[in-house]
């Protein structure tokens, strides 16, 4: 009753817009000192402004509806307390209110419609008595957007306000547009009962008993689609007629394909997912089998790679320490030659020395020989000498004869023989000085070995002219054999190595037995890669003129050395050790080959061989094999 009172008191009274702020501000703080009682129960709310009204319970949303129409209306017949009261109410239910209004419990517009109602869809709502004024007579009206941001405001959330125009202009209605699906339904419907509510609903504006102020709406039925007119006309242009019983069975039906259909693609992806896993589990199996193989294969690879480092850094070190045996052995050959070389420095010092001292002896002689001229106290002193000087010329005489027999049958020596000439010349000398004592024998020999020399002089010449003539076509010949050998090499190249005469590249490994030893310890393809790099190794040893694995031996009975593979290179044992005789056998060959025939450049070389007695081949062997192949040949051509 006390609020019924102040409520009529109140209407006593109204106030001016101006004042409709203040005044909303003042209503807003008595509602929330909670002056004004608002539930009616849990779910239900009443209006504590419109006590006139039949229908007093709302729920929250409908209330808030109610208030913001109101409150935010253009009705000219509201007056403006009533608009400041539901304003603030308004605003009380949406700052105050709506946490304890649980959506949970709203109960939905749909539940109490009558499902075989015939709808408007898409969802339409009508909008009537829309303000027109006439101008240039025709009649213009509000946009359709702004009425649409109104009811979007007021929370309906409509597509689009579409207002209808006829030949007059605008009818002064519109139709709202609201999305297709349950939640444009929901609104609509809240749209047609906020208006239905505020006593401005369909039946409202089909009555007859009052007067029309204000928007009337409601959401277009059977009724309307059918209704001549304007309104009835859009509606079958843009709309049909549909029961929510027919939309829900169709998006019932359209539920039920949909799920069978994505109960089908989930059964196919179910069916790929496990031969998916199926595959995923094989290949798993397989890449853990690999990689078991890869480890194994690694784990080998390290210990091979281990074992030839430390095969390597073994033979690097027996290289350095054979590398500085011979330096020490080069140091001690060239200290040694050092000291040769100063005694014989010494020895030619002293070979001076001695030359010079019978030089002087020699002019003492001639002094004493000069002086038994004028003085015969010396007479027998020089009598002595005379028998001593006979004896050592007949001493002379023989080794002169000796050393003409001796130059007689060592003409072809050059050298020798211009020695014994200076030999002679000496002698000449000394039996001139000695014939200076009237021996006449021993003048004529004198003049006829003079005269010897002089022939063997010439002779000498002859030879020597000869000798060089000699010397110069035994070196064109030699050339041209190397040539001819040469050409035969290349001819013989491209024939089978089968024949008797072919060509034999000299140092070159052989990589049968290491592939043999290789297919004995590893399997296929494993077998070839080994075998190539253990040959690849092996030739690079060969090559390597550091590493001579050589010792010098002494021929018994001949008194002649020869070198010979060293037993106990470690290079080698190993080789024998690991991978057999007939690998040992194949590098030792190939050893030989170069150490006979390339030893100082280390490479392969091609030469002429003897296949049938296994030995380097003459040329007479090769130009008789070809010309036997070429006369077989033309005895062939002949045949045919």
């Amino acid at each position: 009753m006390g609020d019924a009172m102040d409520y009529s008191s109140e209407e006593e009274t109204d106030i001016s817009e101006s004042e409709i702020e203040e005044y909303e501000d003042k209503v807003y703080e008595e509602l929330k000192k909670g002056n004004k009682e608002l539930k009616v129960s849990d779910e239900k709310y009443t209006c504590p402004y419109c006590p006139k009204k039949r229908k007093r319970d709302y729920l929250y949303k409908e209330l808030l509806q109610h208030a913001s129409g109101i409150g935010g209306g253009n009705s000219k017949k509201r007056r403006a307390r009533e608009k400041a009261n539901h304003l603030a109410l308004a605003k009380y239910l949406q700052n105050d209110e709506q946490v304890e209004a649980s959506p949970a419990k709203q109960v939905s517009p749909l539940s109490g419609c009558d499902h075989d109602e015939l709808f408007v869809w898409p969802w339409i709502g009508i909008v009537v008595n829309i303000p027109t004024v006439l101008k240039d007579g025709r009649y213009a009206g509000e946009s359709g957007s702004r009425l649409r941001d109104e009811l979007r405001a007021r929370g309906y959330n409509p597509k689009r306000v579409h207002p209808l125009w006829n030949f007059k202009g605008h009818s002064g209605t519109a139709v709202v547009e609201f999305n297709k699906d349950w939640l444009g339904l929901s609104n609509a419907l809240s749209f047609e009962k906020a208006y239905d509510l505020d006593n401005h609903g369909k039946k409202d504006w089909l009555s007859k008993n009052s007067e029309k102020c204000g928007l009337y709406a409601w959401v277009a039925r059977a009724d309307d689609y059918n209704s001549p007119g304007i309104i009835g006309e859009h509606l079958r242009k843009i709309a049909d007629l549909k029961t929510i019983s027919d939309m829900i069975a169709e998006e019932n039906r359209k539920t039920n394909k949909l799920v069978s259909s994505l109960a089908t693609v989930l059964e196919d992806k179910n069916k790929s997912l496990r031969e998916i896993e199926s595959r995923f589990s094989e290949t798993s199996m397989s890449l853990d089998q690999l990689m078991g193989e890869r480890d194994k294969l690694h784990q080998a690879y390290t210990e091979e790679i281990k074992k030839i480092q430390l095969s390597a850094r073994d033979h690097f070190q027996k290289i350095f320490n054979d590398h500085e045996k011979l330096k020490l052995q080069l140091e001690s050959e060239k200290k040694e030659l050092e000291l040769r070389g100063q005694e014989l420095e010494k020895r030619e010092a002293q070979n001076e020395s001695e030359r010079r001292k019978l030089m002087e002896d020699i002019e003492k002689n001639a002094l004493k020989n000069s002086s038994l001229q004028h003085a015969a106290m010396v007479q027998q002193q020089a009598d002595e000498n005379v028998l001593k000087l006979a004896e050592e010329q007949k001493r002379q005489k023989e080794e002169l004869h000796k050393k003409i027999m001796q130059l007689q049958s060592q003409l072809d020596t050059k050298q020798a023989l211009e020695l014994e000439i200076e030999q002679m010349r000496g002698a000449v000398n000394v039996m001139k000085h000695v014939g200076d004592e009237g021996d006449m024998e021993v003048i004529e020999k004198v003049d006829k070995m003079l005269k010897d020399l002089r022939e063997k002089e010439g002779e000498l010449e002859e030879l020597e002219v000869l000798n060089q003539t000699l010397i110069v076509k035994e070196r064109r010949s030699n050339e041209e054999l190397v040539e001819a050998r040469k050409e035969l090499v290349n001819g013989l190249k491209e024939m089978s190595n089968r024949a008797n005469i072919g060509v034999k590249r000299m140092g070159e490994l052989d990589n049968t037995p290491f592939h043999e030893a290789c297919k004995r310890k590893y399997p296929g393809e494993l077998a070839e890669d080994k075998a190539v790099e253990l040959c690849s190794l092996w030739e690079e040893y060969l090559r390597d003129p550091e590493w001579h694995p050589f010792k010098v031996i002494k021929l018994e009975g001949e008194g002649k050395h020869q070198e010979v593979i060293s037993d106990e290179d470690e290079k080698l044992r190993s080789l024998k050790h690991e991978w057999g005789d007939e690998a040992y056998k194949a590098v030792t060959t190939a050893l030989m080959e170069i150490n006979e025939y390339n030893p100082s450049g280390r490479y392969i070389i091609t030469e002429l061989w003897n296949n049938k007695e296994g030995r380097k081949a003459t040329l007479v062997d090769g130009v008789t094999f070809i010309l036997n192949k070429w006369k077989a040949s033309k005895h062939k051509r002949g045949t045919d």
